[in-house]
């Protein structure tokens, strides 16, 4: 009697036990399947991918890649190849829309590639020119996968340089708008040239600020003391004028537009210190604060290189919402079908759409019947029949035969186009980042220049020689740029650190939403639920599972994979035979001299088997919690019942109670049936009142807007289907494992599976705002007691030089102690 205990494998041809040891792959290194392991070759490969790759790299002279490669500590992944032709790369309409012409006669675009991991994968990529005769040049961006092609036309084919980037394991997808992303590469390029400038000039600076301190305490020769002031403003007029031009063109733009931001006050100091510093040096006497502006010039620019960062991230991800469809078609011209461009599409031609492909249009079926994953735009994850007649969106996947279809809409036109759009525009109009700071400034300025103007004629009337010294003194101490670097740095050190613990995070105004209680939405599937069917009962006989698998395992349902992912590899000797699957949801085998068949009830019925009473009791309780029934007969009698459904994940319940405690609003929506939500929701505790089932992707829009008449929604979620609700929520988070869009569109991406890690989101979240609260009340705190010095004359423009960038230093020390993310996830883990 075959037992579920499982055994070590044997080879049937001799009976030896195989080896147990496994055999590496050679291209990504990852255990070779036994059934694949060829024993007349010395390089084994785990799948076809890796053996077509390895041959190109090998042919090609590559062979180094595998040397960096073995240096790299990274996460081992097989090589994925379509083998595509990419003939729609070289259409017109394709050239025109995501190639960008040079003087010189050369091209250049922009891939998104797939499988880019690692150094090895940079330097690969990056020796395209010499694999492929007519690239110029290939420049990998490798955090955002983004390859930039310069070629030339004349010479090569860009479908043929997509196709080589295919052979060699990297998929090409076009980017959005190359224009735009060359823009923000100069603009990135500019950026960093400020910051080193500004870098060289704090580092230069200070080596002559320490010899002036020391000569002011020990004495120094007038010579050395007038060329050490005169080269320092030399270079202190360098960083104000190149890299700290920034500051004094959004001053100006702020007083244009009458609009008081943080530009404006850090402008208004570092003005102040030039020209006092200037003056001093020209005339001889008096003192000068090089060192200080260039410091503060540095740090002011490398927190806005944060800020920008995070808002280019967010930026990026948007535009990948865009590659949620194909890019191209075959188009059905009487009886030759032709690879086309999207663009290259009219309304009413036919496109044909083989099985495993997603629709590339909206369109009526014409021709053909299958099943299509529509769970992209509803989020249901079981599959819907189609037959001519009936319409078929672009996204989704045709799972089992070939079909034709009628054109009604093409790209931006279509349902997930208005979807993607609308993610876009609800992404645009959310507030930006903690903006507390910028806040404050129309009143800091005002304040800072009434302090001014009142010491000024306030010394003037006492002591006149010491009135410039000390305004002087009042608008350098009073520069806010511990106020302007107290949100950024500690932004950037929560974010930070939130990363290496799997959670990503686009921007502070996330955290400031998350330490607000309001009301939390939650997607059913994937985010409450595993997101897949699986086997939830087992009633009956356990000795027949072996037989069941090994009749399961000729079958690509989707009910038969989650029972052989639960019931194992068939362990039988004797393998199926005479197997038959049926559209009436069944199938039967012979496994030996046993008949064995599989299928609902009504599949049973129709063959005659024998049903028990003992299963009726099963099938009840399986209905009613809305799972679906598999019945198990062996030689004409049901043995067995099994259940299958999408299972709610085993910590749903308890975060969900936690986070109530913790004075969150609990809620769930979904596009599945309503019956099923409810029963779900009813196991969980929640209110019907915030149950809602049936739900389409654009109601959740309108729902999330209704919630957010009354507070703060954080909307968590997995699916395309949820991307627009995701950007429409005051907070967007998207969970494990979930579609490429709904990550794009949110703020926050957990990369743990389940619920609990919000409950330490929560918690850091509330630890983040106090620490930014801290920060900026130090630098108030600061700036007050600094202003009052230097207002009555106890403090000269040396030392408040000295102590203004003592202050951002201290704002860091205090962004840098912040434990964030350093405490919250542990405690997550262990007390909810």
């Amino acid at each position: 009697m075959p037992t579920d205990s499982p055994t070590r494998p044997v080879d049937l041809a001799t009976q030896t036990p195989r080896p147990s040891a496994p055999v590496p792959c050679a291209h990504c290194g990852l255990p070779v399947p036994k059934g694949l392991i060829n024993d007349d070759e010395d390089k084994q490969f785990c799948c076809h991918g890796c053996e077509a790759v390895f041959a190109v790299i090998h042919q090609m002279g590559l062979d180094s890649y595998y040397r960096l490669k073995e240096k790299q500590a990274t996460q081992k992944q097989p090589a994925k190849t379509t083998g595509a032709g990419y003939a729609a790369f070289d259409h017109e309409s394709f050239i025109d829309r995501c190639c960008e012409g040079r003087p010189d006669g050369l091209r250049c675009t922009a891939f998104y590639l797939e499988g880019v991991h690692c150094a090895a994968c940079l330097w690969l990529v990056e020796k395209l020119p010499s694999v492929v005769p007519g690239v110029v040049e290939s420049r990998l961006n490798m955090p955002r996968s983004q390859v930039r092609l310069v070629w030339d036309p004349n010479k090569v084919e860009l479908s043929k340089i997509a196709s080589a980037l295919d052979s060699l394991g990297y998929p090409p997808h076009p980017a959005r708008d190359v224009a735009a992303g060359a823009v923000v590469i100069k603009e990135n390029r500019r950026e960093l040239i400020r910051i080193g400038v500004a870098g060289a000039a704090v580092g230069n600076a200070m080596i002559l600020a320490i010899c002036l301190y020391a000569g002011y305490f020990t004495g120094i020769e007038d010579q050395y003391r007038t060329l050490f002031r005169w080269v320092g403003m030399g270079i202190a007029l360098v960083a104000l004028v190149w890299p700290g031009s920034v500051f004094f063109r959004g001053a100006w733009s702020a007083i244009r537009t009458r609009t008081p931001h943080m530009d404006l006050p850090i402008a208004l100091g570092l003005l102040a210190g030039g020209v006092a510093g200037t003056v001093n040096t020209v005339s001889g006497g008096g003192e000068v604060y090089f060192d200080s502006l260039t410091v503060l010039v540095f740090l002011l620019l490398v927190g806005r290189a944060i800020q920008r960062r995070q808002q280019r991230r967010a930026a990026d991800a948007v535009e990948q919402l865009f590659r949620l469809t194909p890019v191209s078609a075959r188009r059905v011209d009487g009886e030759a079908v032709t690879e086309v461009p999207i663009e290259a599409l009219e309304q009413g031609e036919i496109v044909e759409l083989i099985a495993g492909e997603s629709a590339p249009v909206d369109g009526e079926v014409v021709c053909g019947t299958s099943d299509v994953d529509q769970s992209l735009l509803t989020g249901e994850s079981r599959p819907v029949g189609v037959t001519a007649g009936d319409r078929v969106h672009a996204g989704s996947v045709n799972l089992s035969s070939t079909l034709r279809v009628r054109v009604e809409a093409t790209g931006e036109r279509t349902r997930v186009g208005a979807l993607m759009h609308l993610v876009e525009e609800s992404t645009r109009n959310k507030a930006p980042a903690v903006q507390a700071a910028d806040r404050l400034a129309g009143w800091f300025v005002a304040i800072v220049i009434a302090l001014a103007g009142g010491t000024f004629a306030f010394w003037l009337w006492h002591d006149p020689t010491h009135a410039v010294d000390h305004t002087v003194a009042l608008l350098i101490v009073a520069c806010p740029c511990a106020l302007g670097l107290a949100t950024p740095l500690t932004l950037a050190v929560a974010i930070g650190r939130a990363a290496s613990r799997g959670v990503l995070i686009k921007g502070g105004a996330a955290l400031e939403h998350m330490a607000r209680p309001g009301t939390i939405l939650l997607d059913k599937t994937g985010t409450v639920t595993l997101g897949r069917t699986a086997l939830v009962y087992w009633f009956g006989d356990e000795s027949v599972k072996p037989l069941a698998a090994q009749v399961e395992a000729h079958s690509s349902h989707r009910i038969a994979r989650a029972m052989i992912e639960a019931l194992g590899a068939p362990t039988t000797e004797d393998v199926a035979a005479e197997v038959v699957q049926t559209h009436l949801g069944g199938i039967s085998a012979r496994v030996g001299d046993r008949l064995v068949q599989i299928g609902s009830q009504d599949y049973l019925d129709q063959c005659k088997a024998q049903v028990p009473d003992w299963t009726q009791a099963h099938l009840e309780q399986i209905i009613a919690e809305c799972l679906t029934p598999v019945l198990i007969s062996v030689d004409g009698e049901v043995r067995a019942v099994a259940a299958f459904g999408d299972a709610v994940r085993p910590d749903a319940k308890q975060a969900i109670d936690t986070l109530r405690q913790m004075g969150w609003r609990m809620g769930m929506v979904s596009g599945d049936h309503k019956a099923v939500v409810s029963q779900i929701a009813h196991s969980l505790g929640l209110s019907p009142d915030d149950t809602h089932g049936g739900i389409m992707p654009e109601q959740k829009v309108e729902l999330v807007h209704r919630y957010n008449e009354l507070g703060p929604v954080v909307m968590v979620g997995d699916g395309v289907n949820d991307a627009a609700a995701l950007a429409a929520a005051t907070l967007g988070i998207a969970v494990h494992g979930g579609a490429e869009a709904s990550l794009a569109a949110a703020d926050i991406y957990l990369s743990r599976p389940g619920l609990m890690p919000i409950i330490g989101l929560t918690r850091a979240s509330h630890q983040v705002i106090r620490g930014i609260r801290r920060g900026l009340s130090v630098s108030l705190a600061y700036n007050a007691v600094g202003v009052s010095l230097a207002a009555m004359g106890i403090i000269n423009p040396l030392i408040a030089a000295v102590l203004m960038p003592i202050s951002s230093l201290s704002v860091l020390t205090l962004a840098v102690s912040n434990r964030a993310f350093v405490t919250g996830e542990a405690e997550a883990r262990d007390k909810p």
